[in-house]
């Protein structure tokens, strides 16, 4: 499906951008590695090249402008161009009602989980404007559509998400440039495993994983391979006349 595309995915050394790196490869791409987790990078991009795949880890703090136009530089310069961008790297960050929201966890949040994605597609459309096109994906959340309580920034941040998404996607169609956002549930991947975004009120440990697993009609957390699936296909040809979408994989969770 991807065959001789060449792919960026942010926080792609674990969970989620792990898993949408491995399914890239898989299909044919060439894919960057982007991740501070050099370590957690490098062994996805051993999994890839056992597997007969191609790709390069760059470390990248994607809250950081000149990292985000570096990276893009990396793989323009070693491969050519860009094709494809996922940007999936994220935070949880603080639990606590709105008024007591900690200013430094806001601030900390929001340049990740949305000024990362900014400056991402900031770099990333120039160059795909240079070589004719391309297919951007951003990493939503259910959290995009509801509001979650006790994650105001998280909310905050994946709400503008999907209007940056949507914004773009209009400014770009003609011009060959694809642009959706993925709205997952709650992933079974290790941003769960260290803390759950919503406060549930139950207990940490397997509890928690119960209570938020009950928050979805199919009562069951996802798996990081099932959205790589959705965001594969919304990288590809395939979704050729799709853009500007939010597209959840929620087991049913907005749907309540």
């Amino acid at each position: 499906m991807l065959e001789g595309r060449i792919a960026v995915v942010t926080g792609a050394g674990s969970g989620l951008g792990e898993a949408i790196s491995l399914k890239f490869a898989k299909n044919g791409a060439t894919v960057v590695l982007a991740d501070l987790d050099v370590e957690g990078a490098e062994r996805v991009l051993q999994q890839i090249e056992r597997d007969g795949g191609k790709g390069r880890v760059v470390k990248t703090d994607v809250s950081d402008h000149d990292a985000a136009r570096a990276l893009v530089d990396v793989a323009v310069k070693e491969f050519g161009r860009l094709d494809i961008a996922v940007n999936n790297a994220g935070i949880g960050g603080p639990t606590a009602p709105t008024g007591e929201y900690p200013i430094d966890g806001w601030d900390r949040i929001i340049g990740i989980n949305l000024s990362g994605v900014f400056y991402g597609m900031r770099h990333q459309i120039p160059a795909m404007l240079a070589s004719g096109g391309g297919a951007i994906v951003n990493m939503a959340s259910i959290a995009g559509k509801v509001g979650l309580p006790n994650a105001g920034g998280y909310a905050a941040a994946k709400h503008g998400v999907i209007g940056l998404t949507e914004t773009a996607a209009i400014e770009y169609a003609a011009q060959g440039i694809r642009v959706n956002a993925v709205g997952p549930g709650f992933i079974n991947t290790p941003l769960i495993g260290k803390r759950a975004v919503l406060d549930t009120g139950a207990s940490s440990g397997g509890d928690e994983l119960q209570a938020l697993a009950a928050l979805h009609p199919m009562n069951r957390l996802g798996e990081a391979s099932e959205v790589a699936e959705l965001v594969l296909f919304l990288a590809s040809d395939r979704a050729s006349f799709i853009t500007g979408g939010y597209y959840n994989v929620d087991g049913g969770y907005l749907a309540r």
